[in-house]
């Protein structure tokens, strides 16, 4: 009977032993396929998009993108942005030429969002600030806090984007002052209490609806 019982109890811290064993090696399994976090862009980086692929700097959230003859071109997009994997630094100033081959203008990018999100519905709400040059039918050039539809959005009417020419944009922050001017001139600008900043707001995409657009030069430089 003591024997038996010292089985029984051998048995049972077997048992314990096992699950513990397995337990840690799940654990252990799991943090190593933890994937680091993408390093901050430290001083000037630079995308002139001359090769044939994307590459690893670029998550693509949907079809429609692609590099042709040395630049980004995006068509029937959709809000499924194109988002850059390096992290944004807190304030930064971020150019980039682009240009429409649809009357429908539609230049568009997103600022300090969260790197993967895109449109689920017709209906898309940002992770970050929005900059649009001729949108809703090249009626309107908004610079909006994560909604593009936001009654508190800054907007202007005009100037229009004129087919096939080339923009420079320059969206800049600096604190919780985000400036966005076009070939040099003021566009918008938004004074935020409230930056989105820190996890969840440190990425830039470019960004589309149905319009031909292409985007090239890309220069970010931390401040």
């Amino acid at each position: 009977m003591v024997r038996g019982m010292a089985r029984k109890g051998s048995s049972g811290l077997s048992l314990v032993w096992f699950v513990l064993a397995v337990g840690g090696a799940l654990a252990a399994g799991a943090h190593g396929c933890t994937q680091p976090r993408p390093r901050v862009i430290t001083q000037r980086f630079e995308d002139a998009f001359e090769r044939t692929t994307l590459g690893p700097d670029w998550r693509e959230t949907g079809s429609g993108w692609r590099i042709e003859n040395g630049s980004l071109r995006g068509e029937n997009v959709r809000n499924h942005p194109l988002w850059l994997t390096r992290r944004l630094p807190r304030d930064a100033r971020i150019e980039f030429d682009a240009w429409s081959d649809s009357p429908a203008g539609d230049l568009k990018c997103e600022v300090w969002g969260d790197g993967q999100s895109f449109a689920q519905q017709a209906s898309y709400t940002a992770t970050s600030y929005v900059v649009i040059f001729g949108g809703w039918g090249n009626r309107y050039n908004v610079l909006a806090r994560m909604d593009e539809h936001a009654p508190d959005r800054r907007q202007r009417v005009g100037p229009r984007v004129s087919l096939g020419r080339r923009y420079h944009f320059q969206v800049e922050r600096q604190g919780r002052r985000l400036q966005w001017l076009l070939d040099g001139n003021p566009m918008l600008e938004w004074d935020d209490p409230d930056p989105l900043a820190g996890p969840g707001h440190e990425y830039f995409a470019f960004n589309d609806w149905e319009a031909l657009v292409h985007f090239d030069n890309l220069v970010i430089t931390p401040l």
